[in-house]
Parts: structure tokens; sequence; C-alpha cells
């Protein structure tokens, strides 16, 4: 190889000596491939239109031919189930820390750890006590648990005699019964007595008397414990027909968007406030509604005269009631009035206040854009104040429509739900009312005292509770967790709920609901949740002799009376109100039975 004068490299004659041989080479694997080409390519190109065909007709087939699922029966699970709660099951809380609690938040069991199986009643169970007679009885033998009665005596929480419970509204913090209690915070708060308050929630809640209570006052309240092994606070809760679900302040947000409530209660719960700097205090904030209303009875209020039945020291009741004062402040919450043992403090609708979070070093801190104030679904607790949206001039308590005006004007935040307005509000309103007309001729139980506790599993905005709130029962709304979150809206509304993920258990014990209601979930989760599973879940919270009401595409619904027939279920298919063939509506009952090893 010689150089030029450039110093490039230079080859003499490179492009004339190749011409020839690659011209040949080109030729000899163009023939080469074209006869592969032959051999192979008919069937290629058959196997291609084959999968094209299909891949046309497979959409016309999914519309027309309804899914087939085999015909299936499922086992009943042992007698050590029948209060089988399974994202938190006592038998799993070693697995998981005791710092704040943790082993009592949500942990439920891998996929291969799923039971499949049917939770059986207790020996002796009976259909419920109907409402409203429910809420001051039960049968012992439905929740047969005698711990809290034992331990609580004194306190009259509840009685034993004979086969009953009987539920005489005492308390720890209200020895004079419930109604009293309630009257002396009324007169604390008279927007108790208008409208002004509807939602609230009830943190600790023992056998919710509180929020039985409150129910004949217009104010629908939840009541929040977590599961134990002894005290069944929140069945005995729903067993008495009073909304309540098993939860618990650790180190997760409440299933709850922000801005919910407008007011919460603490009645010597036993939730340290002011510790870890506030992280529970700063969840109650971010859950209540500006200008909604803190309620705390019990340690440190009236540390004064009651620091000697607490066995501790007036100074260190002083101590934690100043820090108490101190927590709350920072947070742009004012006292806004006290007597003996209750003490109300009011979140502030002046957004002014929050300012004075953004200065350096300030404890606590407003929480940063990147925190979702919504999230409340496996959401870690953060130490910071989730402000309220200025630009949200309706949130506050002050500005929102008093109930029951509320129910029907379609809220603020409804456009911030993709697609929503208040066009799209009133038409799913108008087209509820529709549907519970129709589903009360499918369902006559509906709307008479033979339903009480209802879930809707799949709501938007709560039309479906909202059409039935002239009847004796209550809604629990359940938004998924994968869904566009409209939970704020039914909020808004005067109506309860929370998020969810059908493809884990709910947050309750079984035999809980006398209905429930689903429209079109297994349409909108089958890809995520199989069909069984969902089932299942539905058989476990369903009471014996309990509803459900299963609006689905029908592409599914023979799929789900298959499944369905398998749980002792006996189900019916019915048209729709607009009677369409795309659409259908199961109208299913649960079968009372007992277990063999009971029997």
């Amino acid at each position: 190889m010689k150089l030029k004068d450039d110093d490039k490299p230079y080859r003499p004659n490179d492009k004339s000596s190749r011409v020839v041989p690659m011209g040949i080479m080109f030729i000899v694997l163009c023939g080469f491939s074209f006869y592969l080409g032959g051999i192979f390519c008919s069937e290629k190109n058959s196997f291609v239109t084959e999968e094209v065909v299909k891949s046309v007709e497979s959409p016309k087939k999914t519309v027309s031919t309804p899914i087939q699922v085999k015909s299936v029966s499922f086992s009943q699970c042992s007698a050590d189930l029948q209060d089988y709660t399974p994202c938190t099951d006592p038998k799993r809380w070693n697995k998981y820390g005791r710092h704040r609690l943790t082993f009592m938040e949500r942990h439920c069991p891998p996929a291969f750890d799923r039971k499949e199986c049917l939770v059986p009643p207790p020996d002796g169970y009976k259909e419920p006590i109907r409402w409203p007679k429910s809420k001051n009885e039960c049968w012992y033998r439905n929740v047969p648990y005698d711990w809290i009665n034992k331990q609580k005596s004194n306190q009259h929480w509840l009685r034993k005699e004979g086969e009953k419970f009987y539920f005489p509204g005492g308390g720890t913090m209200f020895p004079n019964g419930v109604s009293a209690y309630v009257d002396l915070m009324q007169n604390l708060i008279p927007g108790m007595k208008d409208g002004t308050v509807r939602t609230a929630i009830d943190t600790g809640c023992g056998v919710a008397s509180w929020g039985g209570d409150l129910l004949d006052r217009g104010i629908l309240t939840i009541s929040l414990a977590p599961r134990d092994n002894h005290e069944a606070q929140v069945q005995f809760a729903l067993e008495r027909g009073i909304p309540a679900i098993l939860g618990i302040i650790s180190t997760q947000r409440l299933p709850f968007p922000s801005n919910s409530f407008d007011m919460a209660h603490c009645s010597r719960c036993l939730i340290p406030w002011a510790e870890f700097g506030g992280i529970y205090l700063l969840e109650v904030n971010r859950i209540l509604r500006p200008g909604g209303f803190w309620v705390l009875s019990g340690p440190p209020v009236n540390y004064e005269n009651r620091w000697r039945g607490w066995n501790t020291t007036v100074e260190d009741q002083k101590s934690d009631y100043d820090k108490l004062t101190e927590l709350l402040t920072s947070m742009c919450f004012k006292l806004y009035n006290k007597k003996d043992d209750i003490a109300v403090w009011q979140k502030s609708s002046d957004n002014n206040c929050y300012k004075k979070l953004d200065t350096p070093d300030n404890y606590p801190p407003k929480c940063d854009d990147g925190t979702e104030p919504d999230s409340g679904w496996y959401t870690p607790l953060r130490p910071c104040v989730v402000v309220p949206d200025p630009k949200k001039s309706k949130l506050s308590l002050k500005s929102i429509a008093k109930w029951p005006e509320r129910l029907h004007v379609a809220p603020e935040r409804v456009s911030d739900v993709r697609g929503g307005s208040d066009g799209a509000f009133k038409h799913d309103d108008s087209k509820w009312k529709s549907r519970v007309k129709h589903y009360k001729k499918l369902l006559p139980a509906l709307g008479t005292n033979k339903i009480r506790n209802v879930m809707d599993m799949n709501t938007v905005y709560g039309g479906f509770a909202a059409a039935l709130i002239e009847d004796p029962l209550w809604v629990m709304n359940v938004v998924s967790s994968y869904a566009p979150n409209t939970l704020p809206v039914v909020f808004d509304r005067g109506l309860v709920g929370t998020f969810q993920d059908w493809c884990e258990a709910f947050s309750t014990y079984p035999r809980t609901y006398d209905l429930l209601h689903v429209d079109g979930l297994f349409t909108t989760e089958s890809h995520r949740c199989e069909m069984k599973h969902v089932l299942l879940e539905m058989d476990r919270i369903l009471r014996p002799n309990g509803y459900a009401i299963i609006r689905e595409s029908s592409y599914f619904v023979d799929a789900i009376a298959t499944i369905a027939k398998g749980m002792k279920w006996g189900c019916h298919k019915e048209s729709t109100e607009y009677d369409i063939e795309t659409e259908k509506v199961l109208i299913c009952q649960k079968k009372l039975w007992y277990s063999k090893q009971s029997s």
C-alpha cells in the first residue's frame, strides 16, 4: 500500500477488482432467496392471512358470543375462618412490625395463599334483627364475643341478656349515655342542627354508638376501628346497621380523599395525637373539610379534673394539652368551643393562614406540589400540611350547600374529573333515579327494612345512593383505586365512601352487607382481577339471605351466574330498564347454610 501526497490510504485498482465478484454474489443471493421464498412464503402468507381474519372477526365474537365458564363448586372454609378478614388477619400479624401498630394495617395475602372457599357463618347464626330495632340489639350468636361485655361492663357499651346483646349507648366518655353526650356536643357546634354538618368520621369508634346516635340527627358517620382478636368493634357496628370500616391511622393514609369530612371525632380513642411529629393529626387535617370540626373528649381535655383517673400526673397531662394546642395552632386550627370533657377545634377556611407555612424551618411544613392530596390507597403518611386548593371557593363548610340540598347540587370538584361537568352530574343523577325505580320492581325487598347495609362497589358520583336516600338504608360508595377519582364528589354530596382495589379483600368482616350493587365492574376490571376471586369476596362480605344486583354486559352475565351458582347463590337474569340486549341485570340471593363441621 502506497500513500498519496495527502497521506490517505490508497489501493490501486481497488474498485475495478471487486465489481465482478460482487455482481456475481448479488445474483446468486437473489436467486437463492427467491428459491427459499417459493418454498416458505406460501405457508407464511397463509398463516398471516388467517391471523388477520381472526383479528378482524374477534371483536364481533366478543360482542355477540358471551364468555363461557365451566360449572364450578366451591368448598367450605374451615369453621375457624368464620370471621376471616384476609387483609387484616391477626394470624399474620407477627410477620409485620410493631412500630406505630403497623401490623394492624392492611397486609393482603399473596396470590398463592388466597382462600378459594366459602366462609361459613357461626354456629347458630340467625338472620339479623331489622332496622331500626337493630341499632339497640343484635343476636349473640351472630357476633359471639363476650370480651367487651366483660371488660367494659361498668361503662355500658353493651350487655348480654339471653340470646341477645343490647346496646344501652354507654361509653368511656359518656357515662350518661350517648344521647346526652351528643346533646352537649350540639350545643357546642350549632352547625350540627341545621344541616351544615353532614359527614363525620369517628376514629376508635368502640361499638359505634356515637355514629348510631348521629344517624337520627341527619349526620352520616363512618366509624373506624382496627381489627383485633377480641373486641370485634366494627363487626358489632355493622351488625347494628351503622356504617363502619376496618382501619387505623398508622403509617398509611386513610382510604379517603382530602377535604371530605365535615367533622372528625375521637372519644378517648387513645391515639397519641401529638407524638411522631403530629403525623396522625396531620392526616385528620387532610381528610377534614376547611371550616370542619375536630372533636376530642378524653385525655388530655379537662385534665385538671380528670388526671387522677388516667393513672398519670397533672403536670404530664398539662404538657400533653399544651403540645396538642401548639400543634393545632401551627396547622391553622382554632379552639372553637370547650365545655367539660369536650373540646372542639375548627380547621381554618382562610387560605391566608397557610401562607405562614412557607416560612423556612416552620413545622409542620406545607406539603410540596408533588404530593397528591386525594391519594388515599397505600399512600404513606407524610409529616406535612395538605393545604386546601385556594381556587376551590365552594369547598369550605360555610360555602357548600347544607344538607339535604347539597345531595343534588353539582359539586365544584366535579370539574376535576375527566369528562366531568354540571351536565354530566345531572345526567347521572337522573339516570340513577330511573334505574333504581326499575331495580325495585325486580327486587321488592329494596326499600324495605330487609335491606339496611348497602355497598355500591364501583360508583361514579354516588347516584345509586342518592336515589335511595329516602329508604331505611345507608350506602358505602366504593371508587376503584384504578378508576377516575370521583370520591371527592361523593363526599361533597353529603354521602360517604372509600377507595378499594377489588383484586384485594375489602376492609370489613364477613356477613356485614345486605345488598351489593355492581355496575360494569367485571367489564372494567376483568383484565386485572380474576372473576371468581371478586365473586368470592362478595360472598364473604354478603350476609346470608342477602342480595346482589349485578349489572353487566351480556358478555359476562352468564359466566357470573355460573360461578354464583357454585357459591350457593340463586340468580335470575333480567332486562335493564331500557331492555337492550348488550346489557343485563342479575338479581342474586345468597343462601343461608351452616358449616358441616359445626352441625
